[in-house]
């Protein structure tokens, strides 16, 4: 019987320890870390999804892009540096033979 309570003592120590390595590997958002959501147009932007997050990533201060959660949008973390209005710029630079973007600020928190 304590051996039993043995084995299960050290599956459960195993256990919390893979779950606190596992989770000091996921970033969190820091306190001074914004999120900006842009509105996306122009003819076949949301066909590009490649160009459009590398030219965002190109933005220093910026963290990531996301361009699943919400269809026709970027949802962009970054840090209190970047201004909204030189990710808008970003976006305008991602063009192509018969393709534009052009990006509109929908909420910047």
């Amino acid at each position: 019987m304590n051996i039993g309570r043995i084995q299960i003592r050290k599956i459960t120590g195993i256990f919390v320890s893979t779950v606190i390595v596992l989770l000091s590997l996921v970033p969190l958002a820091k306190a001074n870390d914004q999120k900006t959501i842009l509105m996306l147009g122009g003819t076949y932007c949301e066909s590009y999804p490649k160009e459009i997050t590398k030219v965002l990533m190109g933005v220093k201060g910026v963290k990531t892009v996301d361009l699943n959660s919400l269809p026709g949008h970027a949802i962009v973390l970054h840090d209190d540096s970047v201004q909204s209005k030189s990710l808008v710029e970003a976006i305008k630079s991602a063009k192509g033979d018969g393709w534009y973007c052009t990006g509109q600020v929908m909420d910047n928190n």
